[in-house]
């Protein structure tokens, strides 16, 4: 049985045979020693393996190229050279599967992120990607653990819905209908009632609407899915397939609400702390090195580290929107119009001022609460002011908006008066209205954008960097 090199790294050495296999970082040889630098992927560390030339056929050490695939059978000893506790001495090295040189991708030098996405089935193998899908595990892990731990249940809700949870639209369509030639009713428009499911279908946005009705029940419930979103943007934040975590809770009111995002989130962003030192540490440098050409207002303040650290460490500031308001208005890139968004009461906070809340004003994670109801979506309750609802968005630094959420409108008449608002048919979301006509209760619940999540603790700027194979428009590669 074959040995991981995350394990050997810690092991002592011994006089016992180990098998190690993997594939070849980097690999030198001269007329006295053959050296490979050799990685699995169980760590961002490579373990060297040292050969002598002349045990081994000449054609075989030629084959020692980058991206090859080997088995290597030796014994784990006192390492000579620095950087390294132990290496592999070499008895047998078996090559699993051969990588041409003059074709291999990824060899050992600089890649663009760019170039990189275009090889998204390799790229796994560099060093900056082996380490952002290494906390993307962790970071899935760390929050089944919290949820588990805190007695919630996971629930998986429908990824193909005839619902528009954020009433926003934008969803892929779900057919089995023949496009060229689709069946019409009497009105002339396209007959849903022949498709699979008898009426029109998309891919969902959320899963908040059934995890609702999980937590109507069931009193605490999670979900963590695939959502989708058919939004024709190209941002570096945007992607038009990405995952949601999204908690909903019996009796839980808008102030519970925020305490357990809170909670959340510095509970699983220190898991991967813990867990994760060596790819932080690696992503932490790379993003220095990457920052030496940049001017110094493009840099980050703070290391990645400390970043993650400020979020861990200190309690998040909780305002609500007027205030923020009021604060921007004070503030001296509003007073020097240096703003590029309106700042007005009504409209939404742009990224610039929600960085400007964290980053300048408060230099701590903030919470802002009590949003204008028109800029919300339907289910989010109304407060006693009738102009604003009981939302939430936690806003991170070099990230904004990371966690949105809202104690849910569990009042009958003020949610079928909200539907009207918002032109949303009740026969099509009566399933959602008994839950206020049969034993209704306050509850609340949050989404976290997962990608947004990994963007912030590994420190990648682009979404596309963080998923494995992105989604975006004109972009379904792999």
């Amino acid at each position: 049985m074959s040995s991981k090199i995350a394990d050997l790294l810690k092991s002592e050495v011994s006089d016992k045979e180990i098998i190690v296999r993997g594939w070849i970082r980097t690999s030198r040889d001269n007329k006295n020693v053959v050296f490979i630098n050799l990685n699995d992927g169980s760590t961002i560390k490579n373990i060297q393996i040292v050969a002598d030339p002349a045990e081994f056929d000449k054609d075989l050490i030629s084959k020692f190229c980058t991206g090859a695939c080997l088995e290597v059978h030796g014994k784990l000893v006192q390492s000579a050279g620095s950087g390294q506790a132990v290496e592999v001495q070499a008895s047998k090295i078996i090559i699993l599967g051969e990588a041409d040189p003059n074709k291999y991708p990824i060899q050992p030098k600089r890649h663009s992120l760019e170039f990189l996405r275009e090889q998204a089935h390799l790229r796994f193998r560099t060093n900056t990607f082996s380490a952002v899908f290494r906390i993307r595990h962790t970071l899935t892990f760390a929050i089944h653990k919290y949820f588990n731990d805190k007695g919630f249940f996971n629930i998986h809700t429908p990824i193909i819905t005839g619902s528009d949870a954020e009433g926003a639209g934008e969803m892929f369509r779900v057919t089995t209908l023949d496009l060229k030639n689709p069946p019409l009713n009497d009105e002339n428009e396209i007959d849903f009632k022949q498709d699979f499911f008898a009426k029109e279908t998309n891919l969902t946005v959320s899963g908040q609407l059934e995890a609702e009705l999980g937590a109507m029940a069931l009193g605490q419930v999670y979900t963590f899915g695939p959502t989708f979103r058919a939004e024709n943007s190209n941002t570096s934040r945007h992607a038009s397939e990405f995952w949601m975590i999204e908690p909903e809770v019996a009796f839980n009111d808008i102030n519970d609400n925020q305490d357990l995002a809170e909670d959340f989130l510095k509970s699983v962003i220190k898991y991967a702390m813990d867990n994760c030192a060596d790819d932080i540490e690696f992503l932490q440098n790379r993003e220095l090195d990457e920052e030496k050409n940049m001017k110094k207002e493009d840099r980050h303040e703070m290391k990645l580290t400390e970043r993650l650290d400020f979020v861990i460490d200190q309690p998040f500031v909780r305002i609500t929107y007027t205030e923020a308001i009021r604060i921007l208005h004070d503030s001296k890139p509003y007073k020097k119009k240096k703003f590029q968004f309106p700042v007005e009461w009504g409209v939404d906070l742009a990224s610039e001022h929600e960085r400007y809340l964290v980053e300048k004003k408060f230099k701590c994670p903030v919470i802002v609460c009590d949003y204008p109801a028109k800029i919300k979506a339907f289910y989010m309750r109304l407060n006693d002011d009738n102009k604003t609802v009981a939302a939430m968005d936690i806003l991170f630094p070099g990230i904004g908006e990371i966690v949105g959420g809202s104690q849910r409108e569990e009042r009958l008449e003020n949610l079928e008066n909200k539907f009207k608002e918002f032109n949303i048919p009740e026969d099509e979301l009566s399933w959602y209205l008994d839950t206020r006509r049969y034993g209704t209760a306050v509850h609340s619940g949050f989404g976290l954008g997962f990608e947004r999540l990994i963007m912030f603790v590994t420190g990648m700027s682009n979404i596309r960097d963080v998923i494995p194979f992105p989604r975006t428009p004109q972009n379904a590669h792999f």
